[in-house]
């Protein structure tokens, strides 16, 4: 299955930013009338405007503009110095968003919540949008771009983790979400090849995660990502993944690329990359494959 991989090794509130130039908006964005908190960072006459999507447990101000005093790991950030115009959302029960009435998550919810995001930020920016999904989001960005195709551009699942066949069963809730404390320990896990992060950047990870998200979120109805399936995506697509990544399956990428029917898409593999690649030495690396395809597909 390796050699069907694309390899590339390419050498209105404020947020925690070490440059006043550099704090992220807050804009809040209703989504059938619930608040979705949506964290922007633009720059003048951009190439394209992304709109990112966190994963299971941390929201996007941690997991996309960290900032770490005398290193460069904002994602947000390292989009900007390409060109990029770059939003990111909190999904319901993170961040700055709040859980709605019922106190769960689930998939198609989210996955409209995304949609009205997108619709906004096309009435708002005048552009299609790159939607671009770590880990579940990436889960939920395939889901939202299979029903609700309109307005995206392009689709990138970074470190996709649904496993080849994989069937949800059907997911009967308790009457209350358990509202679990996260854990500094869970906060650090994705961390994996050595001395490819800094353990200052860690640290600061860590912490700012904790506060962002000292509750994890709950989620019920998850059968709803049998509805998965890679021939209804009809906008490019780049799979993106980490060569270290333990949740990432490449049976499964294999099949998911060979289903895809637009013919613009890539399957790229970051050399030395785990899970949190984003946030390690390969960061310079995804931000280059990211850029490379939404630029191809403008070509």
């Amino acid at each position: 299955m390796k050699l069907l991989r694309i390899l590339l090794i390419l050498p209105f509130l404020i947020t925690y930013s070490a440059v006043a130039a550099d704090y992220a908006k807050k804009h809040t964005v209703m989504a059938d009338g619930h608040p979705i908190a949506v964290w922007e960072k633009s720059v003048d006459n951009p190439k394209g405007v992304i709109l990112l999507h966190h994963g299971r447990t941390w929201s996007s101000l941690p997991d996309f503009d960290l900032q770490v005093d005398g290193e460069d790991l904002s994602l947000m950030d390292g989009f900007n110095e390409r060109g990029y115009s770059v939003w990111a959302m909190d999904a319901r029960g993170y961040g700055e968003t709040p859980r709605d009435d019922t106190g769960w998550n689930t998939p198609n919810r989210s996955s409209k919540d995304i949609s009205l995001v997108i619709k906004w930020l096309k009435d708002r920016t005048g552009d299609d949008i790159h939607l671009w999904g770590w880990s579940m989001g990436s889960m939920l960005g395939h889901l939202s771009a299979q029903q609700y195709p309109d307005n995206i551009k392009s689709l990138t699942l970074f470190g996709y983790p649904f496993p080849l066949g994989a069937t949800y069963p059907e997911d009967i809730p308790g009457t209350e979400p358990p509202r679990e404390k996260t854990t500094a320990e869970a906060a650090a896990s994705d961390f994996i090849v050595p001395g490819s992060i800094s353990q200052k950047a860690i640290d600061e990870y860590v912490r700012h995660s904790l506060e962002a998200d000292p509750v994890r979120m709950d989620w019920h109805y998850q059968h709803q990502y049998n509805q998965v399936d890679g021939t209804k995506l009809p906008m490019p697509v780049l799979l993106l993944d980490g060569e270290h990544d333990p949740l990432t399956h490449d049976d499964a990428h294999a099949d998911l690329f060979l289903k895809l029917p637009n013919a613009h898409k890539q399957w790229v593999v970051l050399k030395g990359g785990d899970h949190a690649a984003l946030l390690e030495k390969s960061r310079n690396r995804l931000i280059d494959a990211s850029v490379n395809f939404m630029q191809w597909i403008d070509k």
